[in-house]
C-alpha cells in the first residue's frame, strides 16, 4: 500500500464514484463528490480506498459518515462496496422529490452498489417517512425503499436485540378521506 496525497485521492474517486449509476439517485449522480477524511489510503491494484477519521462522503443528498470508510472497486474502476464504520456510523437521502429523508444509524454499514442495498449491522436504525426499524441487522433496499429486519448472524454484535423493534405512523388522511 502507499500514501496517496488526498487532493488526486479525491479526484481519482470522484471520477470512479460517478461512474457507477447505482450509487446515488438519478438527481444525485450528477453532482460532485465530496470527501473528507483526516486520512486517506489508497491501493490501486487491489481497486481499495481507505478514509479514516470523521470519514463524511456527500453527493447531492446523499450523506455517509463513519470513523473509517472503505472502498472497494472493480477492475473497470466501478464501486463493487464500501463499508462504513463507526460507533454509529449513519447514511442519509433523499429518495424522491417530496418524500422525506431516508436516514440509517449502524455501527457497520455495508452499500453494494450492484444491487442498490444497504446493509446495517449492529445497533442498526432505519427511519423513513417517521416510520422506524430497529433490530441487530436491516437490510434496506434503496430502489424499492424495502426494509427487513431481523437478527444477525456470525457478527460480533454489542447490543444484542432478541426482538425488531418497528413504530408505525398512521398514514394521513386527506380531507375527503376523512368525511367518509
Amino acid at each position: 500500500m502507499r500514501f496517496v496525497n488526498p487532493l488526486h485521492l479525491l479526484l481519482c474517486l470522484s471520477a470512479a464514484l460517478g461512474s457507477t449509476a447505482a450509487w446515488a439517485l438519478p438527481s444525485d449522480r450528477d453532482q460532485p463528490i465530496h470527501i473528507q477524511a483526516d486520512s486517506a489510503e489508497l491501493d490501486d491494484k487491489k481497486g481499495v480506498a481507505i478514509y479514516r477519521g470523521d470519514v463524511v462522503i456527500t453527493q447531492g443528498t446523499l450523506k455517509i459518515t463513519g470513523d473509517t470508510v472503505t472502498i472497494n472497486q472493480n477492475t473497470l474502476g466501478d464501486i463493487e462496496r464500501f463499508t462504513a464504520v463507526g460507533k454509529l456510523a449513519y447514511y442519509e437521502q433523499l429518495p424522491e422529490a417530496g418524500k422525506s429523508i431516508v436516514q440509517a444509524y449502524g455501527r457497520t454499514i455495508q452499500y453494494f452498489a450492484s444491487n442498490e442495498r444497504i446493509v446495517l449491522i449492529d445497533q442498526a436504525k432505519v427511519i423513513q417517512e417517521g416510520n422506524t426499524f430497529e433490530g441487530e441487522k436491516i437490510i434496506y433496499d434503496t430502489a424499492t425503499q424495502v426494509v427487513n429486519a431481523g437478527r444477525a448472524t456470525g457478527d460480533t454484535i454489542t447490543t444484542p436485540q432478541p426482538r425488531i423493534d418497528m413504530v408505525i405512523q398512521p398514514r394521513k388522511k386527506t380531507p375527503g378521506e376523512q368525511s367518509e
